[in-house]
Order: C-alpha cells, then structure tokens, then sequence
C-alpha cells in the first residue's frame, strides 16, 4: 500500500511537471503592427496587423507588441495582463520610431463665420456612444468657476495645441487672443456644431483635431496585471475630473491593477488627467463621498476589494514626460500604493486654471503607502506634488522643482514621510497640514506655510502595509528639519512653535532666508468640526529647538537654473564657513519615530535608511555637507541637475 501511494505521488509529481512545462511554453510571441497593415494578418513583421487593439486581444502573458511608426487613433482596451513581472504583455514602439496614439479624430468642412472664427458641423455619429462635447466635467471636489459653469470633456487642438472652452456663445466670437484661442459647441440630437478661433488660419489648411475618445490606454475591469507601455506619444483624451472617491481614469492608466511599467511615453493633452494609478469604480463613486468620513468609507470599501501589497500597486512610473493636462499629470487613489516614480518631467499642469477643485497638481496621491517619488524635474505646475491622506513610508528623493505655485503640499498624514536632497526653489516650497515628516539635506528657496490644526479624523497604518491601525486627528509639528539649505525666499518662521515637536538642526540660512524666530504667528486652520476646540486643548503648544544653526545671512547663495538645451543646471554661490559644523549622517536611528503612527523610518522593504549619497549620487562624508550636494569648499557651483 506504502508503494503504491508513492508511485502514485510521483506520477502526480510528473503530470504537474509536464503540464507546468507545457504551459511554459509558451515563451513569448511578437505581434507587429503597421498603419499599413491588416487586422486580418498574422502579425508577424512580414504581415503585420493595423491597429493595436487587435494585437491587444490576441496577446497572452509573454508577448510583445511592436507597433511601427504612424499615427493611431484608437482606444486600447487590453482584455487580459501578465501573470507576473517576468511575464507580462509588453506593449512598445518600435525601436527609434515615433508612434503616436490619439483620442482625437480630424475634422474638415471648416467655413468661416466672422474674425477668426470658423464652424464646423459634425454629425453625432462620428462619436458614437460617446460625445465629449456634451459630457460634463464632473465628479467629487470639482469646483466650477463661477460656480453654475458647465465644462465640457470635448477639446479642439490646431496643429497639436489646444483652444480652451469659452464660458459664454458670444465669447468665441470676438477676436481671438492669439495665446488663448476658444471654442464653443451646441449639441443637438442630430449633430455637434462646433465654432472655433483660428488666428490667421484656414483651419481647412492645416490640422485640426477634436476629442473622441475618453482615454486612450485604459482596461475597462480591474486586476489586469502586468503590463509593460513603453516608448510612445499618447494625447488628446477627454479625461473626467478623477477625485479619490471614484473610479480614476487618466488618458493612460491601470485601472486598479498590480505591477505596470509605464515608461519612455509622452503623455499630454488630456482635458483632466495624464497617468492614473487610481480607483476601480463601484455603486459610490461621486454619491455622498465628499467629506473625510466619505473618504474613510471609499478606503474600507477598497480593503474590501483587495487593497494590499499583494494584489494592487506596485507600479513603476518612469522616464516619461507628462504635460498639458488640467487635473493632475500622474493621480492615484489607493491603487498609487507602493509604487516609483522616476525620473518623469512633469509641466504645465491646471495652467489654464479655468475651473477649481481639490485634485489638481504635477503629481496627487491619496494612499501614498512605501510610495518612492525619486529624481523627478517638476515646473509650470499648481502644486508639483500634492500627498493626502496616508502618505506612510514615502520618500521624496532628487526632486527638482520650480516656478509651481506651490512645490510640496502634505495634507492630514501622519508619517514617516521622508524628504531628501531635493532642490525646491518655487516661491512657496512646502505647505504643512500633516506629522510624522523629515526634511533633510534640500536647498529651500521659497516660504513655508503651516496648517496648526486639522480635526479631520485619517487613518495611519500597520508598517509597510494597508491595514488600517486606527483614525487621528492632525495638530500640527512633528517634523525635523536637518542639513538643510534656506536660501533667497526660504522662511520657516510659521514653524516657531508647534502643537507637536519641532526640531531644527544643522541648517544654514543664506540672505533672505529666515529662520525660526519670536514673533507672534498667525495661524491657519484646516477643516474644524464642531469638537475641534475642545480636541486641541489635548495638545500644549511648544517652542520649536534649533541646533548647530549657521546664520549667513549676509551671504547670497543667488542661486538661479540655466537652460543650455535640453540640460538644467544650478549656479549658486556656496561658502566654506558652512562646513564648520561637523554634520551627523541621516540614518533611521537618527531620526527617530514619528509620534502618532509610532513608526520608524524606513526604506520600503523595512531596512533602515541611510542619506549616504547626494543629489547626483555623490558619496557623502562621514560628516556631511548641508543641501543636496557634498562640497569641499566655497566658491561658484555649477551643478547639472537635470
């Protein structure tokens, strides 16, 4: 009996080597697609196929799809993903190709009406069931400006730039100001009649584009896994308005999936959102949601539906330049967890500002958990990076930002947040509404604003994982501030006291920078419920610490970007004198916990971090350099930085 069980064990043993074998096997196929091709080809390079939609549907885990240089108008619904990170469904241009894949469709017939505007009629099946020109922008903290305005997902685009949606008929009638063309379009049940501004223009001449299409590279069901997009030009998506409480669609995004490598794209001209690593939809989204306790419901909704490590997030955002969007160039609701972001530039975000809300930066994240944001080139933006709620274990690293209204904005988290090397020199460079942060080895150039108080309740978490320890309310301090350039603008005086400690240590100020001080602040206050009074009397306010401060004020850093092509550098002046004060090495051990999680900080996989390196990879002294750069004496810097 003892036998025959074995030799049964070992013939099972052999049929799942052989079936995983066979499965194995297949080890990967090539689909080719060509503007010249046909979807009813093979897809091979000899007879490839025509769009990419159809190679989509026919790929399976370990294939790759080619696509050769022209323009696709499509939108790619891919109905299946990889099976793991060394198996995934790679979709690429071909190698020194450009490929370009629209939401647009062009539109002809143009006869001009009076000035510069031009109409066209469009029948509403060019649409199909989809027509952006009268589909409202809608959806949880959307504010319109004034507030009864509708805005439209449609867009019109003259040689690849686009015209923004007059508020009134008439306006689109005057004389177009040739850096801010409009458009205007009546919907009926027949067709679209659109008027547009072409300044000096026979738009019959040249290229003129309309919205179709509501995204360009999206699933349209969630958990599909593993895909690889690389290498292309994406644009021209009638995006919605994508808050954290419903289901985020950006002109490319993953749909609340795991392990997406989206690399070496343009992305751009999306109405609200670039890259989305957001929400699924359900029953909830945009009904009753837009509050804090609406949010806390969203995020056990999304536990529920398989928010954890092991299931969603874990995406890998890099190389890609992100631009002309109205929302966000790269948003994430939840589904952002555990992800990097690398080495993307990302500008011209909510520039035309025609509407409001709360969603709007280079980068916004809610549930930003062991999320690594590294060696971005952020500008032109409202905010660069916006985290809220549960940004636990981040790191910001080797960031370069500038000319946004604001560089960093941290809003009702709790920590560890960890800040580092990062060159910020945008006349407000932080805005506080949050605990648990480090700001270590960064030039600061411009203000500081503190929130002292938040009595919304937002959760912290179990170390490197989404389950929900318990809700806080947000007083302001806990943070540390060391190594630290304040240079031109920098002004950390509304840190002077705090309701939590706050520690200064190592840090320089240069002329115009200002420091911590006695003068009485006036404070801001973020969202208060009725109990907020009584909830701050549990904290004492406190005077903030400063050690080893070396005030230079007399010193102008005058530091200032140069573009010399495609490259930015850094000239700044920098004194000796600043390396007096022998300098600690940035560890874990060194910067304690953050108070209200309780928590260390740490690396993503748990291991202690250690700043031993500078903003251009630089290894640091044992007693190291304050800022971003390890130096060795003073003089003029000249530094790439991008």
């Amino acid at each position: 009996m003892e036998i025959k069980t074995r030799k049964n064990g070992f013939c099972l043993l052999i049929f799942v080597m052989i079936s995983s074998i066979a499965v194995g096997q297949h080890g990967g196929k090539e689909y080719h697609v060509s503007v010249n091709g046909s979807d009813n080809s093979d897809g091979s390079l000899q007879h490839p196929l025509k769009t990419i939609s159809a190679a989509a549907n026919v790929a399976l885990p370990g294939d790759v799809i080619t696509v050769h240089a022209g323009v696709y108008r499509e939108r790619i619904t891919p109905p299946r993903g990889g099976d793991s990170d060394t198996k995934r469904i790679i979709y690429q241009a071909a190698k020194g190709e450009k490929v370009e894949i629209k939401g647009s469709e062009i539109v002809k017939g143009w006869k001009r009406l009076q000035n510069d505007t031009w109409e066209t009629v469009v029948p509403n099946t060019f649409f199909g069931d989809f027509n952006p020109f009268k589909e409202l922008i809608h959806g949880d903290w959307f504010w319109p400006k004034p507030k009864d305005r509708q805005y439209h997902r449609g867009a019109v685009y003259l040689n690849g730039s686009w015209l923004m949606e007059a508020a009134k008929p008439e306006q689109v009638m005057t004389i177009a100001n040739a850096g801010d063309p409009l458009w205007w379009a009546d919907v009926d049940s027949t067709n679209t009649t659109i008027r547009a501004q072409f300044k000096g223009v026979d738009p019959n001449s040249a290229l003129v584009e309309v919205n179709v299409r509501p995204v360009v590279f999206y699933p349209d069901k969630p958990f599909i896994n593993f895909i690889t997009v690389r290498g292309f030009v994406m644009e021209q998506a009638a995006t919605n308005w994508a808050p954290p409480t419903a289901e985020q669609m950006g002109l490319i995004g993953t749909h609340w999936s795991k392990g997406w490598i989206i690399e070496n794209n343009t992305v751009q001209y999306s109405k609200c959102v670039g890259i989305a690593l957001g929400k699924y939809g359900d029953t909830f989204d945009n009904k009753d949601t837009e509050s804090a306790e609406g949010y806390v419901g969203t995020i056990k909704r999304g536990l529920a539906f398989g928010w954890n490590k092991g299931t969603i997030g874990s995406h890998i955002v890099r190389n890609n330049t992100v631009a002309y969007c109205e929302q966000t160039g790269i948003v994430g609701s939840l589904g952002c967890s555990f992800s990097v972001i690398e080495h993307n530039t990302i500008h011209d975000i909510h520039v035309h500002r025609l509407f409001d809300g709360a969603e709007m930066a280079g980068i916004k994240f809610h549930g930003a958990i062991d999320v690594q944001i590294i060696n971005n080139h952020i500008y032109n933006t409202n905010m660069g990076i916006w985290l809220d709620w549960m940004a636990q274990g981040v790191q910001l690293q080797r960031n370069l930002m500038h000319d946004n209204g604001l560089d960093i904005f941290l809003e009702v988290n709790h920590g560890p947040m960890l800040v580092s090397n990062n060159i910020l020199l945008s006349t407000t460079c932080l805005s506080m509404n949050s605990g648990g942060a480090a700001f270590v080895h960064n030039i600061l150039g411009g203000k500081i604003d503190v929130i002292h108080y938040d009595s919304r309740m937002t959760p912290f978490m179990l170390p490197h994982s989404t389950f929900v320890t318990t809700l806080h309310d947000n007083p302001d301090g806990d943070v540390r501030f060391i190594n630290n350039l304040f240079i031109g603008g920098g002004n950390a005086s509304q840190y002077s006291s705090a309701l939590l400690p706050v520690s200064f240590k190592g840090n320089v100020y240069t002329k115009g920078a200002t420091g911590i001080n006695n003068t009485k602040l006036k404070r801001g206050y973020g969202e208060m419920d009725q109990h907020a009074q009584e909830k701050m009397q549990r904290y004492k306010d406190q005077d903030a610490k400063e050690e080893k401060a070396v005030i230079d004020t007399a010193f102008d850093a005058a530091a200032h970007l140069v573009n010399q092509g495609t490259d930015v550098f850094l000239e700044m002046n920098v004194n000796k004198n600043w390396l007096n004060i022998e300098r600690e090495m940035i560890t874990t051990e060194g910067l304690g916990k953050a108070l209200i999680p309780g928590l260390f900080f740490e690396n993503p996989d748990g291991s202690p971090v250690k700043i031993s390196t500078d903003y251009t990879g630089k290894q640091r002294k044992v007693h190291p350099s304050p800022g971003p750069f390890e130096m060795s004496a003073g003089g003029k810097l000249r530094l790439k930085v991008w």
